[in-house]
């Protein structure tokens, strides 16, 4: 199975895709990774505000981090090649490396944290 690593910079949860000035490319990419994850990859998904222990640990990941600082964030690892860093591949640059087909079909939009009677926002300190 394979397996993608996204080492996010640091935002307010974990997508990025929260709050009334979404950004259209993490909400992108967040329904690229959702569109990975139901066809058998698993995901894993680090932020550095929340998880700079994950930074830390590997080592690829800190020694990018020590030569160019964080704006090489976000860093996309399948496996343990780099496929992007200091911004978001498309999902049909992740398929192409995860040797899966991308149907191009309409990705769908990944709900914000910060919709309205969303339980998750009530308790959350991201919006």
């Amino acid at each position: 199975m394979s397996k993608i690593r996204v080492y996010d910079p640091p935002m307010c949860c974990s997508t990025g895709v929260c709050g009334p000035d979404e950004d259209d490319q993490l909400a992108q990419f967040a329904s690229a990774l959702e569109w990975a994850k139901k066809n058998g990859v698993n995901v894993d998904r680090y932020n550095l505000g929340h998880q700079p222990g994950e930074f830390v640990a590997n080592s690829v990941v800190r020694d990018l981090i020590a030569s160019d600082g964080v704006d090489v964030l976000p860093v996309v690892m399948v496996g343990d090649d780099i496929i992007s860093k200091g911004d978001y591949p498309t999902r049909s640059t992740m398929a192409g490396k995860l040797g899966l087909e991308d149907t191009g079909g309409t990705p769908d939009k990944p709900s914000a944290c910060c919709e309205p009677g969303d339980k998750a926002a009530q308790t959350s300190s991201c919006c």
